[in-house]
């Protein structure tokens, strides 16, 4: 029984009720925040896709429907994932991605896949595999024998990013949760990685810190991969619920435990009732939320 006691007090995140639903985030502004053109351009891109991937939701999967809007977000440079991530210290570029399905709940991923424009997509082909979860050349040689064709994911903003040596840290992921016309969650998430990192880093993305789902709530977080997994923050949310909090005292509890290090992350999620949430610890993400009438976009 929940009881006053277990809920440390927090700003309140922001709940919206209602049946099928689809939440996407493409990750904090970052290099954005300071540029109007880019934040509009960002909020518009991230509505444009809620609303294409919940006309997509009517005659398709939760599991189906979160690939599907990822992988959009993943065509769209605006965003870190895909086509837009961020270069590495090498300068090559690595991306990690990962689906989960609550009715199932089986999660796959790939973790520094490289070259491929849809990680997402390879993380949905590996959840008819036993070895679900796959990083490196190993994510990038079953990528090529599955028939991913090789896909140069570099743009010329990051290059020049990259060799002005930017001290800024990217914190950039996108992802997408979603309730289906039949009551099933599912989510996925998506990143190039934060820029400049040290090869062989693994991020949140492709963890269930980052992104999980069951039968009673789906998560996808964004923020510093880092202290989301040393948070667990996916993996508490949805245990939390499960466990009979309400969405929003899961969501108060799990980020008051980032502050103790001050953690960096922003969730979006849905529960089986339909109920939507989401909250950064340090507000400057971007979020956009559709049910077929109402349309939200924050930040």
């Amino acid at each position: 029984m929940l009881d006053d006691n277990d809920v440390i007090k927090h700003p309140s995140p922001i709940i919206h009720h209602n049946t099928m639903k689809i939440i996407i985030h493409g990750g904090f502004f970052s290099e954005s925040s300071t540029n109007h053109e880019t934040k509009v351009a960002k909020q518009q891109a991230l509505l444009r896709i809620a609303k294409d991937s919940f006309e997509y939701l009517k005659t398709h999967t939760a599991l189906e429907t979160v690939v599907h809007a990822v992988s959009l977000l993943e065509d769209d440079a605006l965003f870190n994932a895909g086509i837009g991530s961020q270069i590495q210290s090498d300068g090559k570029i690595r991306m990690s991605a990962s689906v989960m399905d609550g009715s199932t709940m089986k999660m796959s991923g790939v973790i520094n896949i490289e070259e491929v424009k849809n990680p997402v997509q390879v993380a949905q082909v590996l959840l008819q595999y036993d070895d679900k979860v796959l990083g490196g050349s190993g994510a990038t040689n079953f990528a090529r024998q599955y028939g991913f064709e090789k896909f140069s994911t570099e743009i010329p903003q990051r290059r020049s990013e990259y060799e002005a040596k930017l001290a800024a840290t990217r914190i950039g992921t996108v992802g997408c949760v979603a309730l289906d016309k039949d009551g099933k969650l599912a989510a996925a998430t998506s990143t190039g990685g934060k820029g400049f990192e040290m090869p062989g880093r693994i991020s949140d993305s492709a963890t269930v810190a980052g992104n999980y789902a069951n039968e009673f709530c789906g998560v996808s977080l964004t923020g510093v991969g880092e202290d989301i997994v040393s948070g667990a923050v996916a993996a508490k949310i949805v245990t939390r619920v499960t466990d009979g909090f309400p969405i929003e005292k899961a969501f108060e509890k799990t980020f008051a435990e980032l502050k103790p290090f001050d953690g960096f992350a922003g969730a979006i999620a849905i529960d089986s009732k339909g109920n939507i949430c989401h909250q950064d610890s340090h507000p400057s993400m971007v979020f956009a939320s559709y049910d077929g009438e109402k349309e939200e976009v924050f930040n």
